[in-house]
């Protein structure tokens, strides 16, 4: 990475070596705050009460909190390193420790990641507002079925008159209001769902949660492995640390905004979990919103003003979400094919040509594929994995700057031999599922 170019914003200081948060600086933390937090909260936290269903409520639940406090160590291996060097983004911070390679490697990973959860959220948008075969959308169930409600229409309104405006942001810290009102959604979304289960509890309408999982099958058991990425894909956000920490510019706060981000995270991950859990037992959706369409509400009566809420909550929280992840997409992208120019946001021209042509690229790929499942499972054993453990623990492990203990290399081991091993595993058992499924 050429050393000018160091930052995405052309008033964005760099990662300064300040003393410890003070009092004044505590609203600049609770802004990291948010956008970290809106980070990790996107579509994984609709898929978070399946894995309850395969796991059971116990193993998930510690499955959850394990993640949280790797993700924890590994963002910490991350900006110890970052502090100490002179790199500003994570491919730089691996060209530091791996050259060229490593470099290439996280853009890559980064990429895929951001860009397949971009495409995600338009898909889950479009189910909400049109639907998707037997299930109506939200404008369907108003209006019935017309040409101007259509699923491709509907997307494309959205990505015009919402997500544009957004991704046109040159700071990632000018987010910090719709990340809080993100949150504010999320926090919602998982107020009603728990409002609903304690109604269902009082009504005798649930059964007894699945503490364990069910082991009577070859399948059952691979199915343990293919809820784990979902987990790891719903903590993965370590593509916007150095963006976010670069504006927040003091390093003590970048790391207790983070550790704050987790903790509020695993609580809304396990609350709409187990809530979700309770409200809809094993026949609940791999996307639990479909769980809320009043065809398919199962046992549970639900009042369609409820569902609409619901869906309509989520989806304008997946909006917000996304200028985040496209904000490091695009400065991923910028850096690998204009390596020498000048900054990103300095360059009206090719800001918005990277802009445009991402957008475009996100809502074509969302209109071609009706379902992501099998790519969101890809993305959390593969991408996912690698950004969040493997290539963290590798920078602890290569340690150029002298700071890693013998302590912090064991811990960096283990979690790439667990990460190398259950991504196999994982993938292992989609493939033997999708066998067995056409056979």
């Amino acid at each position: 990475m050429d050393p000018s170019k160091t930052s995405t914003s052309a008033d964005v200081p760099l990662l300064s070596r300040q003393n410890a948060p003070t009092r004044g600086n505590q609203w600049v933390i609770w802004r990291a705050v948010f956008n970290v937090s809106t980070t990790i909260i996107g579509a994984g936290i609709m898929s978070i009460p399946a894995t309850l269903k395969v796991l059971g409520v116990i193993p998930a639940f510690l499955l959850i909190v394990l993640v949280a406090l790797l993700v924890d160590i590994t963002v910490n291996f991350m900006l110890r390193d970052t502090y100490a060097g002179q790199s500003t983004t994570y491919a730089g911070l691996m060209k530091e420790n791996f050259g060229k390679i490593g470099s290439l490697a996280v853009q890559i990973c980064v990429m895929i990641s951001t860009l397949g959860c971009l495409i995600m959220y338009l898909i889950i948008i479009g189910d909400v507002f049109s639907g998707k075969g037997e299930h109506l959308g939200v404008l369907q169930e108003w209006f019935g079925i017309h040409w101007w409600n259509s699923r491709y229409l509907s997307i494309l309104l959205t990505v015009l008159f919402v997500v544009l405006p957004l991704v046109l942001y040159r700071r990632v810290e000018s987010l910090w209001l719709s990340s809080a009102v993100a949150i504010i959604l999320a926090v919602v979304f998982v107020g009603i769902c728990s409002v609903m289960a304690v109604i269902a509890i009082a009504k005798g309408q649930i059964v007894r949660p699945r503490m364990l999982p069910e082991l009577n099958s070859t399948t059952s058991f691979f199915d343990l492995f293919t809820a784990i990425p979902v987990i790891v894909t719903a903590f993965a956000f370590h593509f916007n640390v150095h963006p976010i920490g670069i504006e927040l510019g003091i390093p003590g706060a970048m790391t207790s905004a983070v550790k704050i981000s987790l903790v509020i995270c695993s609580i809304i991950y396990f609350s709409i979990g187990i809530f979700g859990y309770l409200l809809f037992g094993d026949s609940i959706h791999a996307d639990i919103l479909v769980n809320f369409d009043t065809s398919s509400s199962g046992t549970v009566a639900i009042s369609p003003v409820l569902n609409d809420i619901v869906r309509l909550s989520y989806a304008l929280h997946l909006m917000l979400v996304f200028p985040l992840l496209n904000f490091s997409l695009r400065a991923n992208i910028d850096e690998l094919i204009f390596p020498k120019k000048e900054i990103l946001a300095t360059d009206t021209k090719r800001f918005i040509f990277l802009t445009l042509i991402l957008l475009a690229f996100s809502y074509i790929v969302a209109i071609a594929i009706p379902s992501v499942w099998y790519i969101y499972q890809f993305m959390g054993s593969t991408s996912n994995v690698c950004l969040a453990f493997i290539f963290p623990g590798a920078i602890a492990l290569r340690d150029v700057h002298g700071l890693s203990s013998r302590k912090d290399k064991i811990i960096a081991v283990v979690m790439i031999v667990l990460a190398v091993v259950t991504s196999v595993i994982t993938i292992a058992a989609n493939i033997y599922n999708m066998i067995g499924c056409s056979s």
